[in-house]
């Protein structure tokens, strides 16, 4: 709760350093907050805190403290990562708009109210728009922007339309309240119950881009800077996730039948359309567009599994750990790459390997993580995914994720062999800010952490 408070406070004092002329200092200031709300938020482990304030709408249980850890954890590298991309001109906006996304990111993981959930929604994705749009004179940026406005717009339409029919069935927007008249009903609930809850379905897979509702991702995240599409692709999925899972784990589980086909379905399309179609980009944050799909799916899959104990909540939270840590590597490294070429193609490159050695091993790791090889942290996320849907209805999709996985191994190898066995066209040293060499060593080394011991964060909460 007080992490909340203090992201808030943050985004409120990045607003007024402009006036009170201290812009200079707000960079420490800011990861110094993050990092105070990181160990605040732990202090309130196992407390389950309601904000009396807001009715007891927002909920600190420990998988929401759990999920805020990540969001935080990740946020902490993701300013050290964009440091440098804030001009002194818009430092202050730029600065206070990445908070606000934040505290909307924190609200999605505590949300107990149908109200705080489209509060959380709308207070990330808001932000979110205007940063994508945030290279004013850059057309692909303008345009990245305008798409994620409009696709953002239909997807809290459908959501606003469903949790309206839910509130018509049920008369409550408080999710246990949801929860026991489900229970209640046993089965015995209205029509339009079942069309709002899959009306939400559509919603929640528009906001972590699964397929077939992915069309604005790609070019969104080849369109914004690419530090945005970081941003979008770490903490935004992951907070969108923590919604997701906590709407149809807790609160739509007792009516799984309804939604588990549709979701299976949408989960194959996600894994077959993703690794086809980024198998043949050459841009490379396009690619990770389509990556991040991918990785969506297998996070649907740990949903799918309904699994009424803690793997299916332990699974994601994992997943989206070792995910945001594999993609802010991988996009510190293209950030850098792209400086000389902006959208790098995997052409940009060739021979890194001579040219930096130091930043191409850290690529390698964040590609072998994030295409599940063993000892990283990617291979156990994929696991524990897998594991979770053993003994369900649904095992054959670990088949097709295995085989889908195996086209996702072709397309990070590409990146690999053109850092090592492509000649560049310069032998010019790739330079790289002294705080993006620490943050690359920091992710890499969590990353074979994590996967040499997963077991510290798969059983946070036994």
């Amino acid at each position: 709760m007080k992490g909340l408070f203090i992201i808030s406070g943050l985004g409120i004092l990045a607003m007024l350093a402009e006036i009170f002329k201290f812009k200079k200092a707000l960079f420490p200031i800011v990861l110094v907050g993050i990092l105070g709300a990181y160990a605040i938020n732990f202090t309130e482990w196992n407390q389950n805190i309601n904000i009396e304030a807001f009715s007891n709408m927002i909920r600190f249980d420990n998988v929401a403290l759990a999920f805020s850890g990540v969001i935080l954890a990740t946020a902490f590298f993701w300013f050290i990562l964009a440091n440098d991309y804030f001009d002194e001109d818009h430092k202050t906006d730029h600065f206070s708009l990445v908070l606000f996304a934040l505290v909307g990111a924190l609200m999605l993981t505590s949300f107990s109210n149908m109200t705080t959930l489209f509060l959380g929604i709308e207070i990330l994705s808001i932000p979110m728009y205007v940063l994508a749009a945030s290279k004013k004179n850059n057309l692909a940026s303008n345009e990245a922007g305008f798409k994620y406005l409009i696709m953002g717009s239909f997807a809290s339409g459908f959501l606003l339309f469903g949790i309206a029919l839910i509130y018509g069935a049920t008369g409550s927007f408080d999710l246990m309240a949801i929860r026991a008249y489900i229970s209640h009903a046993q089965g015995d609930l209205p029509a339009f119950f079942y069309a709002g809850v899959l009306l939400m379905l559509v919603a929640m897979c528009f906001k972590v881009s699964a397929a077939p509702f992915h069309f604005w991702a790609p070019d969104v995240y080849e369109g914004a800077p690419t530090v945005i599409t970081a941003l979008m692709s770490t903490i935004v999925k992951t907070a969108a996730f923590a919604a997701f899972m906590h709407l149809f784990l807790v609160v739509f589980g007792g009516v799984s039948e309804t939604w588990s086909m549709v979701l299976a379905v949408i989960i194959t399309l996600s894994l077959v359309i993703s690794n086809f179609t980024a198998a043949v980009q050459t841009s490379v944050k396009r690619m990770l567009a389509y990556s991040s799909i991918s990785h969506a799916a297998f996070m649907l899959m740990a949903i799918l599994a309904n699994n009424r104990g803690w793997a299916s909540i332990s699974s994601i939270l994992y997943y989206s750990l070792a995910y945001s840590i594999g993609s802010i590597a991988a996009f510190t490294v293209l950030y850098n790459v792209s400086k000389e070429k902006e959208n790098a193609n995997i052409e940009a490159f060739n021979g890194l390997g001579k040219r930096n050695p130091l930043m191409a091993a850290c690529m390698v790791v964040a590609m072998l993580s994030l295409a599940g090889i063993p000892v990283t942290a990617g291979f156990f996320a994929k696991y524990f995914v897998f594991a979770t849907l053993i003994g369900t209805s649904f095992k054959w999709l670990i088949i097709v994720a295995i085989l889908t996985s195996a086209v996702g191994a072709y397309y990070y190898f590409k990146v690999i062999i053109a850092m090592y066995f492509k000649t560049a066209e310069t032998e010019a040293e790739v330079p790289v800010e002294t705080s993006h060499t620490v943050l690359l060593v920091l992710t890499t080394i969590f990353t074979i952490a994590l996967g040499l011991v997963p077991k510290f964060v798969i059983e946070i909460f036994s």
